[in-house]
């Protein structure tokens, strides 16, 4: 019986850490993530250009998913030409201790594999 429990905490356990796989899946969504809370707000171009190497169908694609999440917000400035500005949400933030410490095992993890360790 408490094998049961243990088996069933676990998956409950490993299910959550899906979940937040596949909201930050791919290569893109934790920069962008990145970007904003560094930026505050940025234009398309503006994330375009900090993000790096990232088309911009595929930015677009990944701003709407995020999005869907809740981590990003799209305000539109009724400008001429019309005006998208892209921010980090109040719940997009709570990711931010989660991409610093991916962040910092990231600089460890390329150190270590430079210096052969």
């Amino acid at each position: 019986m408490e094998k049961q429990k243990t088996m069933e905490h676990c998956s409950t356990k490993i299910l959550a850490v899906r979940d937040a796989l596949e909201i930050f899946s791919g290569k893109w969504k934790i920069p962008i993530i990145g970007a904003l809370i560094y930026l505050g707000e940025a234009g398309f171009k503006d994330l375009q250009r900090m993000v790096g190497d990232i088309t911009p169908k595929m930015l677009s694609k990944e701003l709407k998913e995020l999005e869907i999440n809740l981590l990003v917000k799209r305000t539109v400035i009724d400008t001429r030409p019309v005006t998208v500005r892209y921010s980090i949400t109040e719940y997009g933030k709570t990711c931010q201790s989660v991409i610093f410490e991916l962040y910092q095992w990231g600089e460890k993890h390329r150190t270590r594999i430079k210096e052969g360790v």
